[in-house]
């Protein structure tokens, strides 16, 4: 190529054309390096994937069990509420001991939405369900203790008085007069 001229693709100038009409593949006629061979390579792609895929199923397991603890926090936190709110009913220990009820039945509710996002075929879920249905039940059972300890439980016999018929009379008298 002459100095100062440009390369004349199509009538432009300075233009490259990429473009390969060749039938044969250009890579294939240039051979591999010495230590290198494109199955190696496949191979090591398919291992680098695999490894990708058990790092984050390992991932995606460990955040579950993760999840699956956080209701025991929630426990201890709750606990200590309660237990600063007293056992005389006034509105707010009520109102702590329904919070404590009602968490619990909603995060049971909605079990399967908050495994939803860890699920896959490599990491096994029932493990972790198991522990935050668990963990909840025991919440629930805190929840239902501090009722009891409230005293709005109906646990005693006077606490169906109204729902029991009227006692029956078996013993008559008869005015004061002797009958023998």
């Amino acid at each position: 190529m002459e100095k100062g001229k440009g390369l004349m693709v199509d009538g432009r100038r300075w233009a490259v054309d990429f473009s390969d009409n060749s039938s044969s593949n250009s890579t294939r006629d240039i051979p591999d390096p010495p230590g290198f061979t494109r199955a190696s390579q496949d191979q090591d792609d398919s291992t680098l994937s695999r490894q990708k895929k058990d790092a984050e199923s390992n991932w995606k397991a460990q955040k579950a069990w993760e999840v699956a603890q956080a209701p025991l926090k929630n426990l201890f936190m709750m606990g200590f509420m309660m237990w600063m709110a007293g056992s005389t009913v006034h509105l707010f220990s009520i109102g702590i001991t329904f919070s404590a009820l009602w968490q619990p039945i909603s995060a049971l509710q909605g079990v399967g939405k908050v495994f939803e996002p860890y699920k896959d075929s490599k990491v096994d879920l029932l493990g972790p369900k198991l522990l935050f249905i668990a963990l909840n039940l025991g919440g629930l059972a805190l929840g239902v203790w501090k009722l009891n300890t409230l005293g709005l439980l109906p646990t005693h016999v006077s606490d169906w008085v109204s729902s029991l018929p009227p006692a029956q009379e078996v013993e008559f008298s008869g005015g004061g007069i002797s009958l023998r």
